[in-house]
């Protein structure tokens, strides 16, 4: 059987697969929730969600760096990553030892195609249709409550030492427009590292700090009001913006509470 991932490549693959490595955490959480869990044989150790999976399950290394050796012995049917996540060099190698399918995600509608092809790879179309009607339902329920609120402008930092902040071209940005805010980075690219002297922050009503990668703390939030005192700053939940998949069920009702 012959299917294609989110880079158009081609597939072969024999049957069903029931052996399942997943290298990135949000699309573990999307197999848990299509009801896969049983099938998956190998994680990273950033899959974190459901907290119980890493004693359950093999841990092959993280999303930059696995023990080849390790999954090779878990015989999996197929392994999924993710073009952002992992590693060319890694999704090469590891293309030796079973079928490899790529997300590649960038939008709604690049989750929402993940999620129907998983659907189809996985034979659990039914569920796959079922979720991407919970978070479409969610969105527009949240669109319906926000239509005639001001959009704040916002700035979102990922990382410290240097400072780095989501601009254009990622999901976060994305995330950042579903929320209802406008981000002051928007016709930066990707990931730029900024000063906190640049002029787009002053005209930030919201700083955020985002939980992952870095894990901003309070002393984070103290260290930014010294320099922003007349601006609001708060640490926020980056799984809610960065992760795809069933999270996205969840994600709308976690916006809300920002306002």
């Amino acid at each position: 059987m012959t299917i294609k991932d989110q880079l158009s490549r081609e597939i072969q693959i024999k049957e069903i697969p029931k052996r399942i490595i997943s290298l990135v955490p949000s699309q573990t959480e999307l197999l848990v929730d299509l009801g896969l869990e049983s099938s998956i044989v190998g994680v990273t150790k950033f899959c974190v969600h459901p907290r119980a999976l890493r004693k359950e399950k093999a841990v092959v290394g993280g999303t930059k760096q696995v023990r080849f050796d390790k999954i090779e012995a878990l015989q999996p049917d197929i392994i999924l990553c993710n073009k952002e996540e992992n590693t060319k060099d890694m999704i090469e190698e590891l293309g030796l030892i079973a079928p490899i399918h790529i997300s590649n995600i960038n939008n709604l509608n690049d989750c929402f195609e993940l999620i129907e092809m998983y659907g189809e790879l996985f034979q659990v179309t039914s569920k796959a249709s079922e979720i991407v009607d919970s978070i479409q339902k969610e969105r527009t329920q949240f669109q319906n409550k926000i239509n005639n609120q001001k959009m704040l402008k916002v700035v979102y930092f990922i990382w410290k030492n240097p400072w780095m902040v989501a601009a254009s071209h990622t999901f976060i940005d994305t995330m950042i427009t579903e929320a209802g805010f406008i981000n002051v980075f928007r016709d930066d690219l990707r990931y730029p590292e900024i000063h906190l002297n640049n002029p787009k922050l002053k005209d930030v009503d919201i700083v955020m700090l985002s939980s992952e990668p870095y894990p901003f703390k309070t002393e984070h939030v103290l260290e930014l009001k010294s320099q922003f005192p007349d601006k609001k700053i708060e640490i926020v939940d980056g799984e809610m913006f960065s992760w795809y998949g069933s999270r996205l069920q969840k994600v709308y009702n976690y916006f809300e509470s920002l306002f």
